[in-house]
């Protein structure tokens, strides 16, 4: 009755876990959805409506493109009439001026012509004189003009006919009757009594010109409530087009009411549920376990959200086009640290709840699906950074081809293609080289094991197997052949071939504590002969937790620490123990002191290992290596295992136990080969 409690009680915790899990990725994600309102439709000058009939819901202008408004406003530029005050101070300023300094007249100018120059000068002023550069900038054609306010009036005059301080001096020297005294008169620099008297207003044109812009009309049309503005099938026009584009931008100019934004916000929660509910209905129906590995738990989650997230984040924010985001690093990463089926579960279900956001759901959600396939297909495991630039390759070449077909379907023609999208996945393809790098992060938030990471692992030229192969060479040479064996039955019965190998690489670094106690490492002498036989199993028994302390200080991953702990299970160190109980025959022995700390192996690949190990250490003892008795050995030892129990914690089966006898069969033949008795010549 308790068990029962206790049981549906666990039931209850784990039914509490999912549900929390479920609601805070929906949470998570509903909450960063963008919920503005947009048309999610596509549409380009020449193309055919792909949709249905489109009427208008509500009255909305016709907007001029951005060229249309700027061609009218460089027009209105152009023709502007900048503002100038007339300065009529300057004219008797300049004139005076002339006088003080000439009293006696001008030299070289007879008296009665003196007048004439004041009276030219008079002209000038009264024409209008402006500075000579900026003159040269207002200046455009002959039909240019300005405004000049004297007073309260403002009068437009071309600008022809004004001067500039260049222009009035050359007017002057060429006077009909001055032009004989033009030596004179630059001798007298009469170009310093030329003074631009008309100066621009600078505040009064920005603000008419501003005003005049501002006037420009945005719009060039309406379009009514209940208008067809489109049908299925039409092709999409230059006016069309403005249309569409004029409604778009009225939608999204539109504030969005409370209730609207509430509603939105419902169906986007139903939605993202749906989603939800069926990825983890998935991983209950078919992948159970992983629910005990809250590792792949994690992992899986946080790419559901993190996905969506970010394509949110884009849209919201404007900041570029979500093709650059590289949907296919997910599956990519869950492939290489689970399996291919929930990587392409997870990929739909993440493309899925990213079309809630983007804009062309259709395109967006079959462009992604094949590029996701194609990234699952063509990374099987990973080995190398070459691997992961083929496949970012192919996957970028996926994109193109499926945009192009798309493009062509929706055309009908190639000429008419856009180049814009295959710059955006080119962009994604460099990005998706970044799953190397980021792979080490994955592996250290949650706690998985790369390809990559065993392959550095099973360099013995370094770290602990370089110190093996110098302090316990004996152990190391069993733990190469320990692997060697381990890894070809894991191949045989598809198992984890390169994790067993790294496993046995590393399952007895525990011996570098005390190499000489083990048979391998001994020449000649056995420092167990005059030892106690609990003492003995003591010191055999501590190559395994020496080598868990040995694994934790030099930061090996977890799951190589389990094959240390595991490849002698809950097992017994029967010499010592036979020993004991042949010399104390009355005596109640205490298992514990003869028995390894465990677990049992619990995967195939630790159940592997063990197999291998004691079949190999055991082998070393036959006194003739025939096949007879090296498959007795085999068979004696393993059926033992399994009588024993040690393989009722893994998922191995029988047939996978005989695969493995027969390969140690196999392999101990070729190792322990008899050689023929060559014959004597006879004399």
């Amino acid at each position: 009755m308790i068990k029962l409690d206790n049981s549906r009680k666990q039931q209850i915790q784990n039914i509490t876990a999912l549900s929390a899990l479920v609601i805070l990725t929906v949470t998570i994600v509903v909450w960063l959805l963008p919920r503005n309102e947009r048309m999610q439709m596509r549409y380009d000058v020449g193309k055919p409506w792909m949709y249905g009939s489109l009427i208008a819901k509500f009255d909305f202008p016709i907007y001029k493109t951005d060229e249309v408004i700027e061609q009218e406003q460089d027009s209105i530029s152009q023709s502007f009439q900048p503002y100038y005050t007339y300065l009529a101070e300057t004219e008797k300023k300049q004139i005076q001026h002339l006088k003080n300094n000439f009293p006696q007249g001008i030299p070289g100018i007879p008296n009665e012509m003196t007048s004439v120059v004041y009276d030219r000068l008079h002209r000038l002023y009264q024409s209008g004189i402006i500075s000579s550069p900026e003159y040269s900038d207002i200046y455009k054609d002959s039909t240019s003009m300005i405004r000049v306010v004297s007073g309260k009036t403002a009068q437009g005059i071309y600008l022809k006919s004004v001067y500039s301080t260049r222009t009035a001096y050359e007017q002057l020297l060429n006077d009909d009757k001055l032009v004989a005294y033009k030596s004179a008169l630059q001798q007298a620099n009469i170009i310093d009594y030329i003074e631009a008297n008309l100066k621009i207003d600078k505040e009064k044109s920005s603000t008419e010109l501003d005003d005049l812009l501002s006037s420009i009309p945005i719009a060039s049309g309406m379009v009514m409530t209940g208008q067809k503005i489109i049908d299925r099938g039409e092709m999409v026009d230059e006016h069309t087009y403005r249309v569409l584009a004029s409604l778009e931008k009225e939608v999204q100019r539109r504030e969005a009411s409370q209730a609207q934004i509430t509603s939105m916000a419902i169906g986007q929660t139903i939605f993202v549920a749906i989603m939800v509910i069926l990825f983890t209905a998935y991983l209950l129906l078919f992948r159970r376990d992983y629910f005990n590995k809250p590792r792949n738990i994690s992992m899986l989650y946080t790419m559901t959200i993190a996905f969506p997230v970010l394509t949110s984040l884009f849209i919201t924010h404007s900041i570029l086009s979500v093709y650059i985001i590289p949907f296919a690093m997910g599956p990519m990463f869950i492939r290489m640290f689970m399996d291919s089926r929930t990587a392409y579960a997870t990929h739909c279900i993440t493309i899925l709840i990213c079309a809630a956001a983007v804009r062309h759901q259709y395109e967006f959600i079959i462009i992604q699906l094949v590029a996701g396939m194609v990234a699952i297909y063509s990374l099987r495991e990973l080995t190398g950074r070459v691997q992961i630039f083929k496949t970012a390759l192919i996957v970028v070449i996926s994109y193109f081809a499926i945009n192009f077909a798309l493009q062509i379907m929706q055309s009908g023609s190639i000429a008419d293609l856009s180049s814009d999208m295959y710059i955006h996945f080119t962009v994604n393809g460099v990005f998706l080289l970044l799953t190397y790098p980021l792979m080490y992060v994955v592996e250290k938030t949650f706690g998985f094991v790369s390809n990559v990471t065993l392959f550095e692992l099973s360099n013995t030229n370094k770290g602990l197997l370089r110190k093996m192969s110098e302090v316990a060479p004996g152990t190391f040479q069993h733990s190469i052949t320990v692997g060697n064996l381990a890894s070809e039955i894991a191949h045989r019965i598809e198992a984890d071939s390169l994790l067993v190998r790294t496993g046995a690489l590393y399952h007895d670094i525990g011996k570098m504590e005390n190499p000489v106690f083990f048979t391998e490492n001994q020449v000649g002498v056995n420092p167990h002969n005059n030892m106690p036989y609990k003492t003995s199993a003591k010191i055999i028994i501590a190559h395994i937790t020496d080598g868990v302390k040995m694994a934790e200080k030099n930061n090996l991953p977890t799951v190589i620490r389990d094959f240390i702990l595991t490849h002698h299970g809950k097992g017994v160190v029967k010499y010592f123990y036979v020993k004991y109980k042949n010399e104390h025959p009355d005596e109640e022995v205490d298992m514990a002191d003869f028995m390894y700390p465990g677990p049992n192996p619990f995967t195939r690949e630790q159940a592997i290992l063990m197999m291998a190990d004691t079949v190999e250490a055991a082998s070393r003892s036959l006194k003739e290596y025939t096949e007879e008795s090296i498959k007795n050995l085999i068979e004696r030892l393993i059926d033992e295992q399994v009588a024993d129990g040690h393989f009722k914690e893994c998922p191995i089966t029988f047939r996978d136990i005989a695969i493995a006898k027969s390969v140690l069969l196999e392999r101990l033949k070729a190792i322990y080969h008899t050689r023929i008795s060559y014959p004597e010549l006879k004399k």
